[in-house]
């Protein structure tokens, strides 16, 4: 009998310590934050796994704003200048690249992938809490599904006029704020539609930002970029 509930035993406690390490978090979410089990979860499902977007697609330009002191937060979020996203989020963005490209227009990225610790410490000091996600939640970039982005016109490299700067908490910033100059609601309306054609939802209060719609499928992610 001994024997058997020392087996038991040897069975149960890995289990716990893997959810203890899950649910690492002031929410009680569950958060991957071993390399180790983020590792294991693309080995069995290659969907899973994060892919650096612009080794995937070289000429897609970066703009990653959290790396630098411009941004909402004036100050360095993250430690490396990289986008990363899951595989079929990638493989979609490439198909987008590709049809923008043939119109001489070209996506480029503010920001992924982002890892939950971000998230938290975006909440804990953004004044306006509409425009940050809530930590008790998550986010979809914490699940490398969301992508901030805009367009940029091929020939100059110059971003496409839109009705606000990225992270602006305005009320233009809306995807449906109407009193704007016609080509600005043109190039809004061309980023939205052509991003909705390959599934992606732009969000209420921020034109630039989109969701992947199969991100009910992927976990969050705590897992720095140095680490990927």
């Amino acid at each position: 009998m001994r024997k058997y509930l020392y087996l038991l035993l040897l069975f149960i406690f890995p289990l716990c310590t893997k959810a203890q390490k899950l649910k690492a978090n002031p929410y009680g979410l569950q958060v991957v934050n071993s390399y180790e089990d983020y590792h294991s979860s693309y080995a069995k499902d290659p969907k899973n796994k994060l892919i650096e977007i612009q080794k995937a697609i070289p000429n897609i330009k970066l703009d990653i704003r959290y790396a630098t002191k411009n941004n909402f937060m004036n100050q360095v979020m993250y430690k490396e200048a990289r986008a990363f996203a899951r595989k079929p989020v990638v493989e979609q963005l490439k198909k987008i690249q590709f049809a923008l490209n043939k119109k001489g227009y070209g996506l480029k990225i503010f920001d992924a992938y982002r890892p939950y610790t971000i998230t938290l410490a975006f909440y804990q000091k953004a004044k306006d809490k509409n425009f940050v996600a809530n930590p008790k939640k998550g986010s979809k970039h914490n699940r490398g599904c969301a992508i901030d982005l805009t367009l940029i016109d091929l020939k100059t490299g110059k971003e496409l006029q839109m009705p606000t700067p990225y992270d602006s908490f305005a009320a233009q910033a809306s995807p449906s704020y109407s009193n704007l100059p016609a080509p600005v609601i043109k190039n809004r309306t061309l980023l939205i539609t052509t991003m909705q054609a390959y599934g992606f939802r732009v969000i209420t209060n921020e034109w630039w930002h989109f969701d992947f719609v199969g991100w009910k499928k992927y976990p969050l992610m705590d897992i720095p970029f140095e680490k990927l």
